[in-house]
């Protein structure tokens, strides 16, 4: 597919810093909407975890790059994340994942295929796409746009319950930190900054529920439904 070329299927996207709840929100409205739904930012991972099944080298880039053109990944509407027909939820967001995929992700060819494979989620009937460049680089003519935002305080403290209910010995004052770092990060980045596009409708999530932000999103949706 061509990395310039976007479906005509009707895509909503929902950016914004971790901890906002885009993935929660996106999943959640996907499913309301009966369309397909994209963490765009666990494809890197995906990929490091498809290059150690076909034992590939993290630097082979041409290798790579075919690789994430191919990539046979699907998200469920239950937010299962499958890897050629296999569950890796567990292992996905484990550091050691993470440091695999900022290994990939520096490779400017592996970028661009990625790029394609993200917009090749939109098919019909629709998708909802969420991430942090979704709505400014990946799908610049999506129908909805959502930009998600909280304070940096409710965002640690909503990583911190997920992370205490999957059994992992946190610090919050140590999370907040990381949130706080990876938001500069994020936004100082020269390759697709995290930033709201121009024309989407922002929603701070800090004092809100989840069925609230959903019920917002899907108003907004109505029209392209």
């Amino acid at each position: 597919m061509n990395s310039n070329v976007e479906s005509h299927a009707p895509v909503v996207t929902i950016d914004g810093p971790s901890g906002s709840g885009k993935g929660t929100i996106s999943q959640l409205v996907a499913k309301q909407l009966g369309w397909s739904y994209l963490d765009s930012g666990a494809l890197y991972r995906l990929l490091a975890l498809a290059a150690q099944h076909h034992s590939l080298e993290l630097d082979d880039e041409a290798s790579l790059e075919t690789l994430a053109a191919h990539l046979d990944v699907e998200f469920t509407s239950k937010g299962d994340i499958l890897l050629e027909g296999e569950s890796v939820d567990d292992i996905l967001r484990t550091e050691e994942t993470g440091k695999l995929a900022s290994v990939v992700a520096a490779l400017p060819k592996v970028r661009l295929a990625l790029l394609a494979r993200q917009r090749a989620f939109a098919q019909p009937p629709g998708l909802v796409a969420d991430g942090r460049d979704m709505g400014t680089t990946v799908f610049p003519s999506a129908e909805v746009k959502i930009f998600l935002t909280a304070s940096a305080e409710a965002r640690a403290e909503r990583r911190y319950k997920q992370l205490k209910e999957k059994g992992f010995d946190v610090n919050l004052a140590h999370l907040l930190q990381d949130i706080e770092s990876r938001d500069l990060r994020d936004i100082q980045r020269s390759s697709s900054p995290l930033k709201a596009a121009d024309d989407a409708i922002e929603i701070d999530t800090t004092t809100l529920s989840i069925d609230d932000v959903v019920e917002q999103v899907l108003e907004h949706c109505k029209l392209v439904k």
